[in-house]
């Protein structure tokens, strides 16, 4: 073989050489182009401790990765507590893309743990990291003295603790006062009168004309007409009783209406005691027997008493002066202020059986 065909052959060999290279290069590129880094915080702990191990995959923007998906432990053995969410940085001008998924794990067996390398899928490629060790450490427990180890003990009673029960102790005692508020509000609410009686110093009034003046006030009302005859008698025959009892000196409150009747007819003529007694036996049926009057029968009676009280009335002297009394003002309650004091009833009711409530359920916790 000549020197020149020898020289050609070298040539020949460097050519194919470099050529060879350059067909390798992309692929060389291309499988650097996918990183793949795992590590973990600590290679030692002892039983129940934790450890976090970091996972690093670096590949091109456009690349999709896919983690392993880990149940409930990496092995067996090594149990796992948290898998954060996968946090993503872009670098290079957004060109790469690196993913870093951090496992927090834990182990109650002490034991030398391998922990084989991960697989990461790219595309259609499968990369491994390295594998991992982890040595879990029992407690160190001395058995040489036995007698400083003691048994199981029984469960202990709470102590008691002001503190705990300052709350329960406060609303009990709040509860109390606002039950009595309760019912005085019931009371006074069934009865139709005001919470708070205003009491004032005024001139006593003769009999007549306070029977007069309660009369107008009945009058102008009119609660005949508005369907409510039982009302109506009922405070016409109080008013008369209240008159009958000032002006004649014996207790027509507490006496029927038969009695009352039969008491003036001692002094009086038949004819005014006939009117009177038409009007209570009319306010007898209507209270007890549910007997609706006239609309003409309400006004004749009215009339009638007004009769009766212009006809037994006693006229002062005219330079008698009026003795001041003492006396208790109780007003009629308006329907507003009966519908607030409804709800003021439903809310203090409301609030003791929520206190109630509430200790009862803190001595149940306490001793059951």
């Amino acid at each position: 073989m000549s020197k020149y065909t020898l020289f050609i052959s070298k040539n020949f060999f460097i050519v194919l050489s470099s050529f060879m290279l350059f067909l390798m290069a992309p692929q060389k590129i291309f499988a650097q182009s996918v990183t793949v880094d795992v590590t973990i915080d600590s290679l030692q702990i002892l039983i129940g401790e934790q450890a976090k191990i970091q996972l690093q995959v670096s590949v091109d923007a456009k690349q999709k990765v896919l983690f392993p998906h880990f149940t409930d432990s990496i092995i067996k053995g090594i149990e796992i507590i948290n898998v954060a969410k996968p946090d993503t940085q872009y670098l290079n001008n957004k060109q790469r893309l690196l993913i870093t998924q951090k496992y927090t794990v834990t182990s109650f067996d002490s034991a030398l743990y391998y922990i084989p390398p991960f697989e990461i899928k790219v595309g259609s490629q499968v990369y491994k990291s390295k594998a991992l060790a982890l040595k879990v450490y029992s407690m160190p427990v001395d058995i040489s003295h036995p007698d400083r180890y003691f048994g199981q003990k029984g469960v202990m009673a709470p102590p008691f603790v002001w503190s705990d029960w300052a709350g329960t102790i406060f609303l009990s005692i709040l509860a109390i006062p606002l039950l009595f508020l309760i019912i005085f509000f019931i009371i006074r609410f069934r009865d139709n009168k005001p919470i708070i009686r205003r009491i004032k110093i005024e001139p006593k009034l003769p009999p007549h004309q306070q029977a007069m003046k309660e009369i107008e006030r009945i009058k102008s009302e009119r609660v005949w007409q508005k369907g409510n005859p039982k009302e109506y008698y009922t405070e016409l025959t109080e008013t008369l009783r209240t008159y009958i009892e000032n002006r004649f000196g014996f207790n027509a409150m507490e006496m029927t209406s038969s009695e009352i009747i039969d008491k003036l007819m001692e002094d009086k003529d038949s004819q005014s005691m006939n009117d009177l007694k038409f009007l209570f036996q009319t306010a007898d049926l209507v209270k007890f027997a549910k007997h609706d009057p006239m609309m003409n029968e309400n006004d004749s009676n009215l009339l009638n008493a007004i009769a009766f009280i212009n006809e037994t009335k006693i006229e002062e002297l005219a330079n008698q002066k009026p003795i001041p009394t003492e006396i208790t003002v109780e007003e009629k309650r308006s329907r507003r202020a009966k519908i607030l004091l409804a709800v003021g009833i439903t809310i203090l009711a409301a609030s003791v059986i929520a206190i109630i409530a509430s200790v009862a359920m803190k001595l149940a916790d306490m001793f059951l």
